[in-house]
């Protein structure tokens, strides 16, 4: 189990045990996951103090619960882009507290969809410059593919940047320096 486990590493590092948990979720879960999330939680030994919403926590790691204290009430739209989820809530904070007030988000769209749609255009894109077709080579497509999320990476922080892979002999691959990535402002 994945509480069970994160448990164990936290003891582990901590060198003590570990009995109280708050336990963050997304902000889209229902009541009988939410509730299935703290049987889960019960199960690995642990009292789970609250479940949070994942939306709540971001608002309050980045700060906003001291901003928005002093000024009334402020609406935050948080975003989190994850590896395969997208997720969007509006939050409205007032005086420490944390209101979710509307939630949404697409379980199938994060990096790795990203990634994926930058190897296919880089297999097609490869394909229409050299006149050759990579996508049956395995080893081609890891270093692509790392080549993209590692371009992805970077894009997160920089305005452009540039994907070069180096050919190998047994994974000719070559894209031109010349091929920029670049987020449009």
């Amino acid at each position: 189990m994945v509480l069970n486990k994160m448990k164990e590493i936290a003891e582990a590092f901590l060198g003590t045990t570990i009995k109280n948990a708050v336990v963050t979720v997304p902000a889209y879960f229902n009541d009988s996951q939410r509730q299935a999330t703290k049987d889960a939680g019960v199960i690995s030994g642990l009292n789970v103090m609250r479940i949070i919403n994942e939306s709540t926590v971001a608002a309050i790691a980045y700060g906003l619960d001291k901003k928005a204290s002093s000024s009334g009430e402020k609406n935050v739209l948080i975003f989190d882009l994850g590896g395969g989820t997208f997720d969007v809530s509006l939050l409205t904070i007032e005086e420490g507290i944390f209101e979710v007030k509307a939630t949404a988000g697409d379980t199938h769209l994060g990096g790795e969809d990203f990634d994926n749609r930058m190897v296919n255009h880089f297999v097609q894109e490869f394909k229409r410059k050299h006149k050759k077709d990579i996508s049956g080579n395995p080893r081609a497509l890891r270093r692509l593919r790392t080549a993209c999320e590692r371009a992805k990476r970077t894009l997160s922080s920089t305005a452009q940047t540039t994907l070069r892979l180096i050919p190998s002999s047994r994974a000719l691959i070559f894209i031109p320096p010349s091929l920029v990535l670049g987020s449009r402002s």
